[in-house]
C-alpha cells in the first residue's frame, strides 16, 4: 500500500505523462509525388515551438512533443515543397492526470508537452498544404492529410472552437481539449 501511495505521488508531483512518455515520440513521414508515386530520401524540416528537427522522409523520425501542432516542410530536386500542419492532441498521460486527481502534474506534462502526441504516420504530397490530425488516426495506420483550409479541416481544429490544445490548457489547467 505503501508503495502504491509513493507511486501516485510521485506522479501527481511529476506528471503522469512525464512518467509514461518520453519527450520525443516517433513520426513515420513519407512523400509522394501527385501521381501517387513514392519519393524516398526527401529533405525535410520538423518544427514546433521546442524548435527544429532535419530529417529525410522515408524514416521514423523522434520528433519533440508538444501542445502546439507541428509543421513539416519537405523538398526534393526543385519540386514545390510538401507541407504539413500536424495536430496535436493529448495522450492518455493528460487522462491519467485527470483520474489521479493531479491537476499539478496535468501542468508539467502540458508544459513539457508529454501529455500530447502527433499522427504516428503522414504521407506528405508535393505541391500540396495538408493537415494531419491525430484524433484521425486508427491504430497505426497513415493518417490521411486533409486539404489545408478546406471545411473537413477546420472542423477538426483543435477543440473545433478555434482554440489550440495549449491555449486550451492555459484556460483551464487540467481539462482535456
Amino acid at each position: 500500500m505503501k508503495a502504491l501511495m509513493a507511486v501516485a505521488t510521485a506522479m501527481t508531483l511529476v506528471g503522469c505523462a512525464s512518467v509514461t512518455n518520453d519527450t520525443t515520440h516517433g513520426v513515420r513521414v513519407d512523400t509522394r509525388q501527385k501521381s501517387g508515386a513514392v519519393v524516398a530520401g526527401a529533405d525535410c524540416v520538423a518544427t514546433n515551438d521546442y524548435g527544429s528537427t532535419s530529417f529525410k522522409s522515408g524514416d521514423t523520425q523522434a520528433l519533440r512533443r508538444s501542445a502546439g501542432d507541428m509543421t513539416i516542410v519537405c523538398t526534393k530536386n526543385g519540386a514545390q515543397p510538401a507541407n504539413a500542419r500536424l495536430i496535436s492532441r493529448p495522450n492518455g498521460g493528460m487522462a491519467g492526470n485527470i483520474v489521479l486527481g493531479g491537476v499539478i502534474g496535468a501542468v508539467v506534462d502540458h508544459n513539457r508537452g508529454t501529455a500530447y502526441t502527433y499522427p504516428t504516420w503522414v504521407e506528405l504530397v508535393f505541391g500540396e498544404s495538408l493537415v494531419f490530425d491525430r484524433s484521425l488516426q486508427t491504430g497505426d495506420a497513415v493518417v490521411k492529410g486533409l486539404p489545408a483550409g478546406s471545411a473537413t479541416a477546420k472542423a477538426n481544429a483543435p477543440g473545433r472552437s478555434n482554440v489550440t490544445s495549449h491555449q486550451c490548457m492555459q484556460q483551464l489547467p487540467g481539462a482535456i481539449c
